[in-house]
């Protein structure tokens, strides 16, 4: 028996469900029963009813944003070491200085960040629907958290002031992309389409024909009449791509962009993760109550 064969046996045994990130290494999102971005797996989540066990490939802050959807389910993260590095940028200390100082401005943080972080914020948003939930929000200027490419993103769509915090928070993978890189492959590449993460930096967004989350580039790929993409954002989407469209071709705007956090889960930590029922990810009911008001508010202002 090998290994995916010993995977599918304890996934039936316990009752489990693999959720694997966009940016998981391809044999990971073969074996996976959903793979998407960290909220759509979390949601996805919710509707198993049969399920037990939640084994989430990713990193800390997606596993946690499951645990708080789905406290009823043993919720696993394969790698306890995957971490996000932008999550780190701006912990609960930091948010509450920040708040301190603009003590009338409404916050709005990114999923992408822990728990704890989560409870002092107005509402949370994805890449995905950072401009509908800025929108929505009664105010002219809003406090946006850890991430500033996106931050500056949003101010672009909305027309709002948007106040990042930290200044100069970032995802150390899409800083990786340049602009240059982009246009050399889109020039090796006729008439390529160039789709960017928002996490990029703005010389970077403003060179994208397309500028969207994982979710929605797939979409975007999905539907569009093009046949050649190139791609800026983390290298393990493209085996999705190519997967969902064999007859369209795709290549990384830079090669070198992967995260090395996403990339700690491995098929054998997964096996080890469902055998042992480590590393459990779990959040004080506290912080998960509130935590999730974000969450659910973000859903009722893009639903």
């Amino acid at each position: 028996m090998n290994l995916t064969e010993k995977i599918e046996q304890l996934k039936k045994e316990k009752k489990a469900v693999i959720l694997a990130h966009n940016y998981q290494r391809p044999e990971i999102q073969d074996i996976a029963d959903y793979t998407g971005d960290s909220i759509e797996l979390s949601r996805q989540a919710a509707e198993e009813k049969n399920a037990k066990i939640l084994v989430f490939s990713a990193v800390d802050f997606m596993a946690e944003s499951a645990a708080i959807l789905n406290p009823e389910k043993t919720v696993l993260l394969p790698s306890s070491g995957a971490r996000c590095p932008m999550a780190q940028m701006l912990p609960l200390t930091q948010v509450k200085m920040w708040k301190k100082k603009y003590p009338k401005i409404p916050l709005v943080l990114y999923v992408n960040t822990l728990a704890e972080a989560k409870t002092e914020c107005e509402v949370c948003c994805t890449s995905a629907n950072a401009v509908e939930v800025i929108k929505a929000i009664d105010a002219d200027t809003l406090l946006f958290g850890p991430d500033t490419n996106l931050a500056w993103y949003v101010q672009q769509k909305t027309g709002k002031k948007i106040i990042p915090i930290p200044p100069g928070g970032f995802c150390p993978t899409h800083l990786l992309f340049m602009k240059e890189d982009a246009l050399l492959r889109k020039q090796e590449h006729s008439n390529a389409v160039i789709m960017v993460h928002p996490e990029c930096s703005p010389d970077v967004q403003e060179i994208a024909d397309f500028i969207g989350s994982t979710s929605q580039m797939c979409k975007y790929a999905k539907n569009s009449s093009s046949q050649r993409f190139v791609v800026a954002t983390e290298t393990g989407l493209l085996h999705r791509l190519k997967k969902e469209n064999p007859n369209k071709e795709f290549y990384s705007a830079y090669e070198g962009g992967v995260c090395p956090n996403m990339k700690l889960n491995t098929l054998e930590r997964i096996y080890l993760a469902l055998k042992t029922e480590q590393t459990r990810i779990t959040v004080p009911a506290a912080v998960a109550k509130k935590a999730k008001d974000a969450l659910e508010k973000m859903y009722k202002l893009t639903s």
